[in-house]
């Protein structure tokens, strides 16, 4: 468990302008760097977004270096056997990892060699995307009002598909604790099987990733009654916020970023994270997130950092709240 004083007292070490210039400005070392190919390790297996956002980076970050950057697929343990691996690397600029929601979550729900603070240096948060909130068409509730209302006259009667310990379980227990309702959880190895079952009617209720889903939304399969974030998504822009409709400020989003392990020089990771800022401007960037329901973030490393800070005590209280355990 992650001691909340840890990450209070702790601040990630980002270079002033006046100190990054003098890193990079006296020596030969410094300029020709990356001297051979840098390794991103992903916490998931190849396909998916895990998957997906790592290598657009990867492959702008090699474009701009002239250098391969190998994408090194870790999955397992939740995504903690790829943390724990980046976190004992050489923190040299040669060893990056790919951090998503479950970096800063599985410290509560299992047991794990690293620290999400402690033992990374954030490079740069490269997206964020919300969930939507769908119900089979025969649940009687038009928005997440009256879903909630729905809920609140039949407590423990109404039944959510997920799979363990995910950004959308998480959207969904947070919405269950925000709205004070009993709804029943049924695990799933994947929302694949999730989202089958909830379009056959086998379960009531899901949060699914809006890529992912809108094809059951346009065809009548599914109702989509809001989504996650902050703002509409741009794919089901006529589908509202939770925060417009029915739990102020609600938000649940899943994020990437790249980060490095804690030690690695300011000077790299100001010169990766204005390679990514720079990548993050291309078409073909955009395009590919957009494709994912997902919006780019990008800003200095701490944006990331202050990220990170605002993760961790969320979602502990609805780990603790929910009992999720892996």
């Amino acid at each position: 468990m992650i001691d909340l004083r840890d990450f209070r007292a702790l601040r990630f070490a980002i270079p002033s302008a006046c100190v990054l210039a003098a890193a990079v400005g006296g020596g030969p070392a410094w300029g020709a760097y990356p001297e051979k190919a840098v390794r991103l390790i992903v916490p998931s297996p190849p396909g998916g977004g895990n998957d997906i956002m790592a290598r657009l980076a990867g492959q702008k970050l090699a474009e701009a270096w002239g250098r391969q950057v190998v994408v090194d697929n870790r999955p397992g343990a939740g995504g903690a056997i790829a943390f724990e691996m980046a976190a004992r690397a050489e923190p040299n600029g040669y060893t990056l990892v790919l951090g998503s929601t479950n970096l800063t979550v599985l410290p509560d729900i299992r047991k794990v060699n690293y620290h999400p603070i402690k033992d990374f240096v954030p490079v740069s948060l490269l997206a964020k995307s919300m969930n939507i909130l769908l119900v089979h068409p025969t649940v009687p509730a038009k928005s997440a009002k009256e879903l909630i209302a729905l809920a609140k006259q039949h407590p423990g009667k109404l039944n959510y598909a997920t799979s363990i310990a995910t950004s959308v379980h998480l959207a969904a227990e947070l919405f269950k604790a925000k709205a004070g309702v009993n709804i029943v959880m049924v695990p799933y190895k994947g929302m694949g099987p999730a989202l089958v079952d909830l379009v056959a009617g086998q379960v009531d209720i899901a949060f699914a990733n809006p890529a992912a889903s809108q094809a059951y939304v346009r065809s009548g399969r599914l109702r989509a009654l809001a989504v996650t974030g902050e703002k509409r998504s741009a794919l089901l822009p006529d589908v509202p916020t939770i925060a417009e409709t029915a739990i102020p400020a609600f938000e649940a989003s899943t994020w990437w970023g790249i980060l490095a392990p804690a030690g690695t020089p300011a000077a790299i990771v100001a010169e990766a994270n204005g390679k990514l800022a720079a990548a993050l401007t291309h078409r073909d960037v955009m395009d590919r997130v957009a494709a994912l329901g997902a919006d780019l973030v990008g800003g200095p490393p701490e944006r990331l950092a202050e990220h990170l800070n605002a993760e961790i005590p969320k979602w502990r209280e609805v780990v603790r709240v929910a009992n999720i355990r892996l």
